[in-house]
C-alpha cells in the first residue's frame, strides 16, 4: 500500500521516479489518511488545535521512555484537526511498564496542554482518551502490571465466530475485584495526567513559542522540533528549508513567464487577424421557386 500510495503521487506530480517525498507522503496518506486542504479551522481552533498538537510531542519527547517525535502538524488529515507522529528507533517485540506508563502520559498531552492553557476542554481529546483507557485496562488485566492486584489476568477472551471474530471477555472475578480493576485503571489515567501537567508546567514558555511557530508554519518536522526546543532561534532552524522554497520559487518564475508570454503572443495573434465573415448558408430550392440558392 505504502509503495503504490507513493507511485501513484508521483505519476501526479509528473515524475519518473519515486523520491523520499512521496514516500513520506504515502506514510502519511496510510497511517493518518489524505489531507483535508478543504477543511478550514477558525483562528481560535487552530490554536487550541497546535497546543493540543505540541503538548503530545513535548511530553513525548521529555519522557524518557517514550517514542521519539517524528513530525508535528496542524493539518487536518482523515478526522483527525492535526497530528503527531512518534516512531519507535527499531522494531520491537516487548513493551516495559515504563514505555506505557510514557506512552500513556504522551497520549494525555494534548488534552492537558489544552488545559493548562485555556482553562478548559474540548472534544479533540475524544480518541486520546479512548487510547489511554485502553492501554490501562491492558496493563491492569491483560500484563498483570498492577502493584496492588498483582501479577495475574482478568477474564477470559473467547473468539466468536460467527460475530466476525470479534472478542468478547467473561469476567472470572467478583465485583469486588471489578471495583479494584476500575479503581487501578483511574489511578493509573490520573498518574499520566498528572506526569504530563508536570511536564508541560515546567516548559510552559516553550510550549507557548513552538505553538505560536506551529501555527505559523502548520508543520514541524523531527530536528526542527527539536531544535526548537532546545532554544534554537527560528530563523536559524528554518534558514535551510527557507532557502530552499526561494529556490524552487525561482525555478517556477520563468515557467510562468513563459506561459504569460505564449498567451500574450497567441491572443496577439488572434487580436491581428481580420475579422472573420459571417458564414453563408444555401438554401434548398422548394418545388415551384425559381429565385435558384440564397445566402442568407
Amino acid at each position: 500500500n505504502l509503495v503504490n500510495e507513493a507511485a501513484l503521487l508521483s505519476a501526479r506530480y509528473g515524475k519518473k521516479e519515486i523520491s523520499m517525498h512521496e514516500l513520506e507522503e504515502g506514510i502519511m496518506r496510510v497511517v493518518a489518511g489524505p489531507e483535508k486542504k478543504s477543511r478550514i479551522l477558525s483562528d481560535k481552533e487552530k490554536l487550541i488545535t497546535a497546543y493540543h498538537e505540541v503538548g503530545h510531542a513535548m511530553v513525548g519527547h521529555l519522557l524518557p521512555f517514550a517514542d521519539p517525535i517524528h513530525k508535528v502538524s496542524v493539518i487536518s488529515r482523515g478526522q483527525a484537526l492535526g497530528y503527531t507522529i512518534s516512531l519507535p528507533t527499531e522494531d520491537r517485540f516487548l513493551v516495559s511498564k515504563s514505555e506505557l506508563k510514557d506512552r500513556l502520559a504522551s497520549t494525555l498531552g494534548g488534552r492537558t496542554a489544552e488545559e493548562i492553557q485555556f482553562k478548559e476542554i474540548t472534544t479533540g481529546a475524544s480518541n486520546d482518551l479512548q487510547q489511554a483507557t485502553e492501554i490501562a485496562k491492558q496493563m491492569i488485566m491483560r500484563y498483570g502490571m498492577s502493584e496492588k492486584l498483582g501479577p495475574r489476568t482478568f477474564g477470559h477472551d473467547h473468539a466468536q465466530p460467527f460475530l466476525g471474530r470479534e472478542f468478547s471477555q467473561e469476567p472470572d472475578y467478583s465485583d469486588e475485584i471489578a471495583q479494584e480493576i476500575d479503581a487501578e485503571i483511574k489511578h493509573i489515567i490520573e498518574d499520566a495526567h498528572e506526569r504530563a501537567r508536570q511536564v508541560l508546567t515546567e516548559h510552559k514558555e516553550q510550549m507557548d513559542i513552538i505553538t505560536s511557530i506551529l501555527v505559523e508554519r502548520e508543520t514541524l518536522e523531527k530536528k526542527e522540533f527539536e531544535q526548537l526546543l532546545d532554544g534554537v532561534p527560528p530563523e536559524e532552524v528554518f534558514r535551510e528549508k527557507d532557502a530552499e522554497r526561494a529556490r524552487e520559487a525561482e525555478k517556477k518564475k520563468p515557467m510562468k513567464e513563459e506561459k504569460k508570454e505564449r498567451r500574450g503572443s497567441s491572443d496577439e495573434a488572434i487580436a491581428g487577424e481580420p475579422p472573420l465573415e459571417a458564414p453563408s448558408y444555401t438554401r434548398a430550392l422548394e418545388p415551384g421557386d425559381d429565385s435558384g440558392g440564397i445566402n442568407s
